[in-house]
């Protein structure tokens, strides 16, 4: 198993991990308001501990609940509030799977350029076949053994 194999089993172990255990929905006022309050601590005190004014507290809170605050900002009011934050991108399918129907893809365009060009010189273009899925897959193997990062471009 060369390198790139063994980090994407090791990534998609804790993929998965991160997959079976989702994070419960952010509450509608953001999770630094609904923190703050439920500990009883008023955005002055919080400001305090950031070193801001309870006006900024809100602004950064308002800035959370929007998807507009920095993730170090957010590891910074975290600290603030004796919290964790908690980070993480969790594909919607298996990152293996994702690299297959790319190369695929790839695969495919190719083929399907291969077939104008034999258009455009006069020479015969197979029909659609079962074989013709069989060489797309191996075709699909080929790009994923010997692609590397150029997979995506």
């Amino acid at each position: 198993m060369n390198a790139k194999e063994l980090r994407l089993n090791q990534l998609e172990v804790v993929l998965l991990g991160a997959a079976s255990h989702p994070l419960p929905p952010r509450p509608p006022v953001g999770w630094l308001r609904a923190i703050r309050e439920t500990l009883g601590m008023t955005s002055a005190a919080l400001g305090q501990r950031l070193g801001i004014t309870a006006s900024g507290v809100r602004k950064l809170e308002q800035a959370e609940a929007a998807d507009a605050i920095t993730l170090a900002t957010l590891r910074r009011v975290a600290k603030a509030l004796d919290c964790e934050l908690h980070y993480a991108l969790v594909p919607r399918q298996p990152l293996r799977q994702m690299r297959r129907q790319q190369a695929l893809r790839l695969a495919q365009q190719f083929h399907e350029r291969a077939g104008r060009t034999m258009a455009l010189e006069a020479q015969p273009v197979d029909a659609p076949s079962t074989g013709q899925k069989e060489r797309l897959e191996a075709m699909a193997q080929e790009i994923l053994r010997s692609s590397g990062t150029r997979l995506w471009d």
